[in-house]
């Protein structure tokens, strides 16, 4: 819907009185252009509940900035944790901010809701998807307050345990994944290897020597775990209560055997994306079951439901507003390119 137009607008203001929540991620300065603010919204439902979430928040020397999956990672701070110790801050493989801000914003709106029916009343909800972000870190930012003293890139490795590393396997391209919590656990990893030589040591026979000779022993580590296959080594370490894990990309979780078993992943059909599978609802209740419900919206397909039957638009109405361009059936992808 086009909110710029007159009657877009006005539109959008017959739908609010049937909702619950509106949420919103434009830039700062955006709803209130449109004359779309909560003090507006209010005008049409008094207990509608808000939540904006502007990249920058909606105060402040950068607010009419524009925030992007690229780039608020590096504003929040996450990158510049990310990384290898020698090497530059790196990126996350997702543009973790998006996810994060949306999972924030459901928390919120229940919270809302579950105050609304207390006390009656709505609320307007500001989520700087900046600073939820920056919420993550808050242990390094604690940290840095607190020494003065700037966290330092790891890569895979543990402020203080050690062995902890990322460790190639046989094959191409192969890698698992092995850390020891305490002496007792490094004892049981030496003993797995053939290389109980390691556990008297001097430079790993204590948690600090580890740690200060870790190059030494993710060598020696590395070279066992090198002529063993990914697998042979987690079920090895793992039931013998070492911390291990093998590497899995996205094809091998796609045919695991353990999330097969569990029925992780859910057939799905979608009106314009065809048939395929995905993962379920992570959460499971004793007393209904739980499934993917329905697809993702393809475009205008909830159209008709929500102007007609929400709002109750009659035909021509419906026409009109296709007319000018207020709503469509069809994406207009030209002006988008």
């Amino acid at each position: 819907m086009d909110l710029s137009s007159e009657l877009g607008r006005a539109t959008f203001l017959k739908l609010v009185p049937k909702c619950d929540i509106v949420i919103e991620n434009f830039r700062a300065d955006v709803l209130d252009t449109l004359r779309l603010g909560y003090d507006e919204l209010r005008k049409v439902r008094d207990d509608i509940i808000l939540i904006s979430m502007p990249g920058h928040g909606k105060d402040g020397p950068e607010r009419d900035y524009v925030a992007y999956g690229t780039n608020v990672e590096q504003l929040a701070g996450l990158v510049s944790l990310s990384g290898y110790r020698d090497g530059p801050p790196q990126k996350s493989g997702i543009s973790y901010g998006d996810p994060v801000a949306g999972t924030l914003a459901a928390g919120m709106a229940i919270a809302a809701l579950i105050a609304r029916k207390r006390t009656g009343k709505g609320q307007y909800i500001e989520l700087s998807q900046r600073e939820g972000l920056t919420s993550l870190i808050g242990e390094q930012v604690l940290g840095y307050d607190i020494s003065k003293q700037l966290p330092e890139r790891m890569g895979n490795r543990h402020p203080f345990y050690a062995p902890h590393g990322c460790y190639p396997a046989a094959g191409e391209d192969r890698w698992v994944t092995i850390a020891c919590h305490n002496d007792d656990e490094f004892q049981v990893l030496c003993t797995l290897i053939d290389r109980t030589d390691l556990a008297v040591d001097e430079r790993f026979a204590t948690a600090n020597a580890r740690h200060a000779n870790q190059d030494a022993l993710d060598a020696e580590i590395a070279t066992w775990t090198r002529t063993r296959s990914r697998e042979e080594i987690f079920e090895l370490l793992a039931e013998s209560g070492v911390p291990a894990a093998p590497v899995w990309s996205a094809d091998e979780l796609y045919d695991n055997e353990h999330l097969r078993a569990r029925g992780f992943f859910e057939p799905v059909w979608h009106r314009d994306a065809g048939a395929w599978e995905m993962e379920r609802p992570l959460y499971r209740f004793t007393r209904r079951p739980t499934r993917i419900r329905m697809n993702a919206p393809a475009f205008a397909e909830h159209n008709d439901y929500v102007l007609r039957e929400l709002i109750g638009l009659n035909a021509d109405e419906v026409a009109q507003l296709e007319a000018q361009g207020v709503t469509a059936r069809v994406p207009d992808m030209a002006s988008h390119q």
